[in-house]
């Protein structure tokens, strides 16, 4: 299949949407997203599956980006399982210990699955979220290039 039949595929459209929603809320903190919800329609009831539960995970790296791998450390992790009323299962891992942001997670992705909720959880909680952290990322590039060396090498005149 080509990638341009792959791109109109629904599932994979789907699958890249939710990829996007669930890293924005991997990196937002548990206040943040609560902080959203407050101008977000009611979330669903739901009923936890899984957790939320702490644990840690093998960070792997490769020097390079092509060599060899080998174990960096362990990274702290938070994961949730939910599902809602209607059968809609979510789940979230995010780094770190917050319960709160993997539940919050969790119940956001099984609702986010809803095409009727959609809409209005992407405008209300992730589309600032994700906004707020370019806005961040931005911030911090900015700063960064401000301390960047640049290095000349200069021929040697003889």
């Amino acid at each position: 299949m080509t990638q341009a039949a792959e791109m109109q595929d629904p599932e994979t459209e789907r699958n890249a949407a939710r990829r996007r929603w669930m890293g924005i809320l991997a990196r937002a903190s548990g206040a943040e997203i609560a902080g959203r919800l407050a101008a977000a329609p009611a979330l669903p009831a739901h009923r936890r599956l899984r957790g939320p539960e702490t644990g840690l995970v093998m960070a792997r790296g490769r020097q390079g980006g092509d060599g060899a791998p080998f174990n960096l450390g362990e990274v702290t992790v938070t994961r949730c399982s939910v599902c809602l009323e209607d059968g809609r299962i979510g789940h979230a891992y995010v780094a770190g210990r917050d319960a709160r942001q993997a539940e919050l997670a969790a119940v956001l992705d099984a609702a986010l699955q809803d095409p009727a909720r959609q809409p209005a959880l992407l405008a209300a909680v992730v589309e600032p979220l994700a906004t707020f952290q370019a806005a961040r990322a931005a911030k911090d590039a900015a700063r960064a290039a401000a301390t960047r060396v640049q290095f000349f090498t200069m021929a040697t005149m003889r």
